[in-house]
C-alpha cells in the first residue's frame, strides 16, 4: 500500500501574491503586519505551504508511524473568519503569554485571532519567538 502525500507541502507560489490577493482590506493589512512580526521574530522570509498557510523555517517529522515529512515551524492563513497562527509545540508552555496577549482562541497548535487590534503586538512576537526556539530545539537543521 502506498503512502499517502502530505497535503501541506512548501511551494513556489508567491507570498505577496497570496497577500495581495486576500479580500478583506482589514484582514490583508492584519496578515501583512503578521508577516512582518513573523520575519522579525524568526529571521526567516517566508514560503507558501499548501494554498493558504505562509510559513516561516522549516522542521523535518517522523510519525511513530513512520510518516514523516517537512512543515513550517511557525506561520498563519488569514483566512475569513480568523487568522490563524499555526504554533507547533501548542500552548503548553505558554499560559503566562497566553494570558496577556488579549482577545483569542486556541486548538491543538492553532491560535485564533479576529484581528490584530484584540493582541499586544508584544506579546505575541514573544510567542511567536519561543515556539520557534522551543522548534529549532527539538528539530535541529538536518546536514
Amino acid at each position: 500500500m502506498a503512502k499517502a502525500k502530505n497535503k501541506t507541502i512548501a511551494t513556489e507560489a508567491s507570498v505577496e501574491a497570496f497577500l495581495d490577493a486576500v479580500a478583506d482590506p482589514q484582514r490583508r493589512a492584519d496578515a501583512r503586519a503578521l508577516d512582518a512580526l513573523m520575519r522579525k521574530a524568526t529571521g526567516c522570509a517566508p514560503k507558501m505551504w499548501g494554498g493558504a498557510i505562509v510559513g516561516y523555517d522549516e522542521y523535518h517529522y517522523v510519525y511513530d508511524s513512520g510518516r514523516e515529512g517537512d512543515m513550517a515551524m511557525v506561520g498563519f492563513s488569514p483566512r475569513k473568519q480568523n487568522l490563524v497562527l499555526y504554533i507547533m509545540p501548542g500552548f503548553e508552555d505558554y499560559e503566562p503569554l497566553l494570558k496577556r496577549l488579549g482577545k483569542h482562541k486556541t486548538g491543538k497548535s492553532c491560535l485564533y485571532l479576529n484581528r490584530l487590534e484584540d493582541v499586544d503586538l508584544a506579546v505575541l512576537e514573544k510567542l511567536v519567538a519561543a515556539s520557534v526556539a522551543a522548534m529549532r530545539k527539538k528539530h535541529p537543521k538536518r546536514t
